[in-house]
């Protein structure tokens, strides 16, 4: 058996939505789901990893249309400014 990792989403018919589709060729037809379902308590702390996808796209778009508009800065100043926290 051979193991896929991919993130998505249960609507609420419960309906498991993935993020995106899983690529390769020969699936068979039935497969086997473990849903891991993260438990929100007091001291869990957030994981930084989990930045949603969409979230990621977003951002990636603004900086594209930033690039375009020449709002770019030199990277030796995003050095200084990481530096700086």
């Amino acid at each position: 058996m051979k193991a896929i990792e991919v993130t998505g989403k249960i609507d609420s018919q419960g309906n498991l939505i993935l993020d995106e589709p899983i690529q390769g060729t020969n699936y068979p037809d039935r497969v086997r789901v473990i849903v891991l379902v993260p438990e929100a308590t007091d001291t869990e702390e957030v994981d930084p990893d989990d930045t949603p996808i969409e979230e990621i796209k977003a951002s990636l778009r603004r900086a594209l249309q930033q690039a375009k508009a020449g709002q770019i800065r030199p990277i030796s100043e995003l050095w200084d400014r990481i530096d700086a926290e």
